[in-house]
């Protein structure tokens, strides 16, 4: 492995280790110290997409969420929550493929097994964490949309470097 391959390396265990600062941080945080909710009634007193989140609504974990249901701003905050969910987690499994692509180099399964299950105990971990806080409610639900997230940032990973493995074969043919 040449330096900057090395250099790379680190950059994404870098990344990785920052992801799991700030989830290990913001599960050990209540709900109270994180709730969003007086943010949004401030800046949003107006409830843009009031009508279009009216007409939506669907159950997880055993709740039905919807504006009817919660109110404009919990309904707001529960998607926007989630969507962090998914979106960290997809950030870690895109990472830790990439930070561990040089140990799967001609084992594509492993290259996205491997990274999704270990962002799958990550959440399976965190979730254990926000049990420990007072306030919070671990649950099961939560690990599912964060490992699903860390599947698709796993599959990025593997698409971004197929492309670049890509992009170098032709160039390398064309400056032969």
């Amino acid at each position: 492995m040449n330096n900057r391959s090395k250099n790379k390396q680190k950059w994404f265990w870098g990344v990785v280790i920052a992801i799991e600062l700030v989830l290990f941080y913001s599960s050990s945080m209540t709900y109270k110290e994180q709730t969003s909710v007086p943010f949004l009634e401030k800046y949003f007193k107006n409830q843009p997409f009031h009508d279009l989140l009216s007409k939506i609504g669907f159950n997880y974990s055993g709740k039905y969420q919807s504006v009817a249901n919660d109110g404009y701003f919990k309904f707001v905050e529960f998607i926007i929550r989630k969507g962090a969910h998914f979106s960290i987690y997809l950030l870690l499994g895109l990472f830790l493929c990439l930070a561990l692509n040089i140990y799967f180099k001609k084992n594509i399964f492993l290259k996205v097994f491997v990274p999704w299950m270990t962002a799958t105990g990550l959440a399976a971990f965190d979730e254990f964490h926000q049990g420990l806080t007072g306030g919070r409610t671990p649950l099961v639900d939560d690990v599912i949309l964060e490992s699903s997230g860390a599947l698709v940032g796993s599959l990025i990973a593997i698409l971004i470097l197929y492309l670049l493995y890509r992009h170098k074969s032709k160039k390398e043919l064309f400056t032969m």
